[in-house]
């Protein structure tokens, strides 16, 4: 299927590594132009060379999406690159979780501005752009605990709840001006994070993997691919997605028990 993406510019936060790095390789297959940001300007360039080295036109830009500036300029500097903006991807986050006792003010400040706020400013940011290219798409990567928050799953449950909640509030408000707004809800996909705590463990990934799927109880009886979640975020972005907004797609192999 032609997703109709070539020549769209799409903004990617967090597109250094694991799921954002996937989603990235994605567009670039499909001909898009791919603006990519993160914290990590190593890792960020590294994986903005092996795009390139796929024949991706790719503007990689180091940035914190918590400082508002920063994220102004990422945003800016890729209109000012390719003059329109077509779709922007909230990615940047991280799985921070534990129980209600243990998580002080400063962190569930930290994992607002991260998780939400982020998502809010890049948005304002990018809305006047999608509506100068006659429409568009945002799309917020949140958790399938958005959903189905569980015990010791705060801040970040909380936190995407709130994002999912912001994605179903502004795709009724930009409806009318083309702008297409979903979200994805994550469950146990392969990740920068995941292979790291792998070494750490010293397990390899996949002994980690399929451990984390047996106790989880998938019942795909699997981790999912990064490749996996990168497609679904591809056709909900393109135009053949031109009827589907203000939708939460659980990507997550059957693990949550909410549709």
């Amino acid at each position: 299927m032609d997703l109709e993406l070539a020549g769209k510019v799409v903004l990617v936060t967090g597109g250094s590594e694991g799921l954002g790095a996937a989603v990235c390789a994605r567009l670039v297959r499909e001909g898009a132009r791919v603006a990519l940001c993160a914290r990590n300007a190593q890792r960020l360039e590294a994986t903005a060379a092996a795009l390139r080295t796929q024949g991706g036109d790719v503007l990689a830009l180091p940035t914190d999406v918590t400082r508002p500036e920063s994220l102004e300029r990422f945003i800016e500097a890729a209109h000012a690159r390719w003059g329109r903006v077509d779709a922007l991807v909230n990615n940047a986050g991280s799985s921070a979780a534990g129980p209600f006792s243990a998580v002080s003010d400063a962190q569930w400040e930290e994992d607002l501005q991260l998780k939400l706020f982020a998502a809010v400013r890049a948005a304002r940011l990018t809305v006047p752009h999608l509506r100068a290219a006659g429409g568009g798409s945002i799309l917020n990567v949140l958790s399938i605990r958005a959903k189905a928050p569980g015990a010791q799953s705060m801040p970040s449950s909380v936190t995407r709840a709130a994002g999912m909640a912001l994605m179903k509030a502004l795709s009724k408000e930009l409806g009318p001006n083309g702008i297409r707004v979903n979200a994805v809800l994550v469950g146990m996909i392969e990740s920068g994070q995941w292979a790291r705590r792998a070494e750490a463990s010293g397990k390899p990934p996949e002994e980690l993997y399929a451990q984390m799927s047996r106790d989880a109880g998938v019942p795909l009886g699997r981790i999912g691919r990064a490749e996996e979640f990168a497609d679904a975020v591809a056709f909900l972005l393109s135009p053949r997605a031109s009827y589907i907004s203000g939708t939460a797609l659980n990507v997550d192999g059957g693990l949550s028990p909410v549709v």
